[in-house]
């Protein structure tokens, strides 16, 4: 299995087809290409694009929320300044290699257009937040009932690892080969079986109680 995977989600589904193969007597931990751990990355710098994401937690303040959107626009970081200079790079980019000589076949400007686009784009991006800087530093500091959370959708794609699982440095004393082995076991079909199951002793929670969500709008 590589290292690396684009998206938690993938790395879940290489893992449950590795730990499967496993289980099936298919794949051994002296094959060619042995199993490598995937650590969970160090605690982000505060104003890193993960560090600022993480200091944007429901209970921070107004005032945090806003100094940290700032932070992307602002001469601190400049996250979305760099980011529409990139682009407009990538545009200069492929306008040196523009061509139209043919009358119905212009493939470099036919990508020229999108990032010229997504540059425009991004311009647009920087005015929208600084405006919405202003409007979160007015917003109240106490959250609000969730019923009215459930009015408009979450927009987080929660596929960083380290935001699923926690940010945290790796101990010193661990063992890869250890930690490869304990998920086999744990995660085969075998495991699975032996687990024994879930009490039924406890009474079900009644559908009136806080604990019961209503179905989000899409």
């Amino acid at each position: 299995m590589p290292e690396f995977y684009p998206s938690i989600g993938e790395a879940v589904g290489a893992a449950m087809q590795h730990n499967i193969r496993l289980a099936h007597g298919t794949e051994t931990s002296g094959s060619d290409k042995p199993l490598q751990v995937r650590h969970l990355p160090h605690t982000p710098a505060p104003y890193s694009v993960p560090g600022m994401i993480a200091r944007v937690t429901e209970t921070a303040t107004p005032e945090e929320v806003a100094g940290v959107v700032e932070e992307v626009n602002g001469a601190l970081v400049e996250v979305l300044p760099q980011l529409t200079e990139l682009v407009a790079a990538a545009a200069d980019w492929t306008r040196v290699r523009l061509a139209f000589d043919a009358p119905h076949h212009h493939p470099a400007f036919g990508t020229w257009t999108p990032l010229a686009a997504a540059h425009g784009m991004l311009r647009d991006v920087q005015e929208q937040l600084e405006v919405a800087t202003d409007g979160i530093a007015a917003c109240p500091a106490e959250r609000t009932d969730p019923r009215h959370h459930e009015v408009v959708n979450v927009l987080r794609t929660r596929e960083l690892l380290d935001d699923v699982l926690g940010a945290s440095a790796p101990p010193a004393d661990r063992n890869p080969e250890a930690d490869r082995q304990r998920a086999a076991r744990t995660s085969s079909p075998q495991a699975a079986a032996q687990r024994p199951a879930p009490s039924t002793s406890t009474a079900e929670v009644p559908a009136s109680t806080p604990s019961s969500r209503a179905p989000r709008a899409r």
